[in-house]
This record gives C-alpha cells, sequence and structure tokens, in this order.
C-alpha cells in the first residue's frame, strides 16, 4: 500500500544551507528530488534528449538488437516473461567518449541524435561529480579521498508498456540499485515510481517537470560505511500509456571500494569487507539478491556482534 508523503527536495543552488538537509536524506531515504540543476543540465537539453529517446525506442527491434552488453544486462532488453511492459536500451560507461560514440553507432545514430546523446552524457556526469563533491562536504572527507572521477557510469533509457490490462501490475520489482548513485529524469507526465521509507511504506513520486530524482545504491552504503541508506524502489503501472525514463547511474570503484579513512574509527569499525562493483554486482546477480539483502552477505564479523 503506498503512502502520501512526500521525499525531501535538495536545491543545488543553495549550498552550503543545504548540506545538512542532504545528509538527512541520505541517511533517512536513500533518495531526494535535485531542483537548480540548470547550470549543469539545462532543461532545454533534458527536453531535446526525451525527443532523442523516444525515436531510439521507435527504431526497428533489428537495429535495438545491436545494441550489445558490456556488462550483463547494459545493453538492449527486450520485454521478457517477467517483465513483459518492459524494454530498454543502454550503454555500460557514458563517462567514455569511446562508448558513447560506438552506443550512437550501434542505433544508427543522425548526427543530431548523436550530439544531444553526447552533451548530455557530459552534462550529467559533470552533475555526478557536482553531487559527490557536496556529499564528500557533507561527511567532512577530504577531495583527495574521493576519486569519483574514475568512476563507470552507466546509462539506461526505459519504456513502460502499460496496456489497460496491466493496470495495477508491476512495471519493475521491488529493487535497489547496485552502484553509488542513480540520476533519474522521469517522464514529465505519467508517474508509477515509488520509493520505500524507512517504515516500509510505498511512497509515490509524483511526476515533477524539470527536476531529477537521486537515488543511492549499495555501493553508497558500503562507501560510507554504513551511514547512507540504499532505497528500494519499484514501478507501478497507474493507467494504460507509455512511460520513459532516462537513467544513469554512478556505478563504483574498478579496484575494492573502501569508505573514506574519515569515517572509520574506535566507534565505527570497518561495516563490509572491501568489495569491487564487479564482484558485487556477480553477487547480487548469483544470488538473486536484488534488493540490498547481498550487503548482508559483506558485513565483517565485528559489525554483526
Amino acid at each position: 500500500m503506498a503512502t502520501k508523503c512526500n521525499i525531501p527536495v535538495i536545491d543545488l543552488h543553495d549550498f552550503p544551507n543545504q548540506s545538512s538537509k542532504l545528509m538527512a536524506a541520505c541517511e533517512e531515504w536513500g533518495c531526494f528530488r535535485l531542483l537548480n540543476h540548470h547550470e549543469v543540465l539545462p532543461s532545454t537539453l533534458m527536453s531535446e534528449m526525451k525527443l532523442v529517446v523516444r525515436s531510439l525506442f521507435d527504431l526497428p527491434v533489428e537495429i535495438k538488437r545491436q545494441n550489445l552488453d558490456v556488462i550483463a544486462g547494459s545493453g538492449y532488453m527486450a520485454p521478457t516473461a517477467k517483465n513483459p511492459l518492459y524494454e530498454a536500451l543502454g550503454l555500460y560507461d557514458m563517462a567514455s567518449s569511446r562508448d558513447v560514440q560506438t552506443f550512437c553507432s550501434q542505433l544508427d545514430a543522425s548526427p543530431h541524435q548523436r550530439g544531444i546523446l553526447t552533451k548530455y552524457a557530459g552534462a550529467v556526469h559533470e552533475l555526478f561529480m557536482r553531487i559527490g563533491e557536496k556529499l564528500a562536504e557533507g561527511l567532512r572527507i577530504k577531495s583527495e579521498n574521493i576519486g569519483f572521477e574514475s568512476w563507470p557510469c552507466q546509462f539506461r533509457i526505459n519504456k513502460y508498456h502499460f496496456t489497460p490490462q496491466s493496470v495495477g501490475s508491476s512495471g519493475v520489482q521491488i529493487h535497489t540499485d547496485s552502484g553509488f548513485l542513480t540520476i533519474l529524469q522521469d517522464d514529465e507526465d505519467v508517474g508509477g515510481l515509488e520509493v520505500m521509507d524507512k517504515s516500509s511504506h510505498f511512497i509515490p513520486v509524483d511526476p515533477w517537470p524539470d527536476s531529477l530524482l537521486v537515488n543511492l545504491g549499495d555501493m553508497a552504503t558500503m562507501w560510507s560505511n554504513g551511514r547512507f541508506c540504499n532505497v528500494k524502489h519499484r514501478v507501478q503501472c497507474k493507467e494504460a500509456t507509455t512511460r520513459v525514463s532516462i537513467a544513469s547511474f554512478l556505478l563504483g570503484p574498478t579496484e575494492a571500494i573502501e569508505p573514506p579513512p574519515e569515517l572509520m574509527n574506535a566507534d565505527h569499525p570497518r561495516v563490509y569487507v572491501p568489495t569491487t562493483y564487479e564482484d558485487y554486482r556477480k553477487l547480487r546477480l548469483s544470488t538473486n539478491l536484488h534488493a540490498g539483502e547481498a550487503l548482508a552477505l559483506l558485513q565483517t564479523q565485528s559489525s554483526q556482534n
């Protein structure tokens, strides 16, 4: 059952005043709505990107299937028996200009589409760095202990084919994101996204044009030494229509993820065994634990006592 409540709203233009509010959002919710991000990601670019995304989904299926995986689930995902209403396209690292150009070539993108995709990828990567900087400042972490610049940023565009028969059913099942941060440009007209609060109630995230939703994933919980919450969420079919969203994921380091030294001491011992993002992703897949439960398998002995 969904409960009416509002998730935190963070104004990117109002720092450092928003810092304590940002920390509370990350610790209590694991998500927040981001406003005033236009200096980095303008409204015009968001609108142009949405048009490009819709046109890519209109491509013949044989072209969409050219969007190949780099890691499992990073390329084209056709509707399945488990998720019959869901279709996606994606690329492994939007921070890599080579990966972005490969994605464009796979889908026979026009020069105009290629330009928008390239510009959007650069803007979202910059936004990840800005948000990461604010998180580090809120935790009083020295800048040399961050290192987000080298982390891959996966990109996925999503389409939900909702029908009259599917109203009330799931578009995507309950899960947490495996990576560190997710920036979601949601559908500005069609709702359906719900996040779980601390009391295990689902909160509808209603459309709010020109805003972004930021989710924290399992890597954020590990990196923060258990301080940040990884938000469970799902997509529900609310009406018989097409819903399109654009999700970008700051994944995690290629080496083992370690909490910054400032977050560990005698009172706050290490909570999780150091693990690479790739090994953690494989752990989630092999155990079929997709809603954050796999983190418990990596807890240190001292954190379990």
